[in-house]
């Protein structure tokens, strides 16, 4: 009983989890789902579906080379800011009580708001909005039923396709010959996807610990063998004149605690890194890209009615590092080290709705 309890609790809560990347100008997208089956093959059955809906939110504002932070940019107001919104829709079937697809579609819009890309003497906002990179993916559960009564893991891999559109264009005021508006690519934080076909490697996994607690842990490594997408920056740095396709990864893992006396709710507290490295395993590391982590701490509160489940996440930032990208590194000297800056979110909402179309209606679950 107790199995099928969790078997829509749990795939709600790693869902929503990992699903929603990226606090800030260290761009892991908004795009959903990357290398995450998470959850939503979890502990179907042949023939079962999973309806899952993510909105998340964010606003990043504070700036950071390395781990310091330029508390400065806030009180001149030169800070960029920017403001993220996506709602991502998820289908998964298992086609057998270890094997499962999963297709995810996601829209995005965003704003972002600066001074210095508008000649750094008025503060102006660009926009973008649609649909972002959608992801198709598989994955396969280690432990058969009769085995995976404490826990079971899985490992899946995907395709990211480049669907969404990664030369966005905005209007920028007081950058033209004599100071009139032009039209160029959005900043790279704020494009709807990065040209990139990307290969994704995930996994996860949970198991039953005594006390109605749940451990629980996902992750994925998204490989992006394309260089460079085209996208002109308006950079200075010659080169960081075209927008990289960089890798990106995530990794989270926390504990569940069930409420007996108020059947389906439950808490989780964990933790998580996501990031995108400075140099790609796969391929050149060519033109402009902003490497970095982030590292949180993510309470959650997760509450299912039959076969619908909602999750709400909070991931609060602890850690937050602009690592030194190839063109810093290329272009420093003993004298004039150069080092990138990036904004930075405070936390993110992540919201999400999940509904399995199940064969039968799960057993609630009691205490022994």
């Amino acid at each position: 009983m107790k199995l099928k309890f969790y078997s829509l609790l749990i795939p709600a809560l790693l869902w929503c989890g990992l699903e929603s990347y990226g606090q800030g100008c260290v761009a892991i997208r908004q795009f959903s789902g990357v290398g995450n089956a998470i959850g939503q093959g979890n502990l179907l059955e042949k023939g079962e579906w999973n309806f899952n809906t993510n909105y998340r939110y964010f606003k990043s504002f504070r700036h950071f080379r390395g781990t310091h932070q330029e508390r400065e940019r806030v009180a001149n107001n030169t800070e960029v800011i920017n403001w993220s919104h996506g709602l991502d829709f998820n289908i998964s079937y298992a086609f057998s009580s270890r094997v499962y697809g999963i297709v995810s579609l996601p829209l995005a819009y965003n704003e972002r708001s600066s001074l210095y890309e508008h000649g750094r003497t008025e503060r102006h906002m660009t926009y973008s909005g649609g649909l972002a990179d959608m992801r198709i993916g598989a994955g396969y559960w280690i432990l058969g039923e009769e085995k995976s009564k404490s826990g079971n893991m899985a490992f899946g891999a995907g395709i990211k396709l480049p669907t969404g559109d990664y030369n966005a264009l905005g209007t920028f005021y007081n950058v033209g010959p004599n100071g009139e508006p032009q039209t160029r690519p959005v900043d790279q934080s704020i494009q709807l996807g990065d040209g990139g076909v990307g290969l994704i490697l995930d996994m996860q996994g949970y198991w039953f610990i005594p006390g109605n607690l749940v451990w629980y842990y996902d992750g994925f490594y998204m490989f992006n063998p394309r260089n460079t997408n085209g996208t002109q920056t308006f950079r200075a740095r010659q080169s960081e004149g075209i927008m990289s396709v960089p890798d990106q990864y995530a990794f989270r893992t926390g504990l569940l605690k069930t409420i007996p006396k108020i059947h389906g709710l439950g808490f989780s507290l964990g933790g998580r890194i996501e990031g995108i490295p400075v140099r790609d395993f796969i391929g050149e590391s060519d033109g402009f890209r902003r490497p970095g982590y982030i590292i949180s701490v993510e309470p959650g509160a997760s509450y299912m009615i039959g076969n619908f489940t909602t999750t709400l996440n909070v991931p609060i930032a602890l850690i937050r590092n602009r690592t030194r990208s190839l063109t810093d590194i290329a272009d420093s000297t003993p004298d004039n080290i150069r080092h990138g800056d990036a904004a930075f979110a405070d936390y993110l909402v992540n919201l999400g709705f999940a509904y399995r179309l199940a064969k039968k209606q799960p057993t609630p679950f009691k205490l022994n």
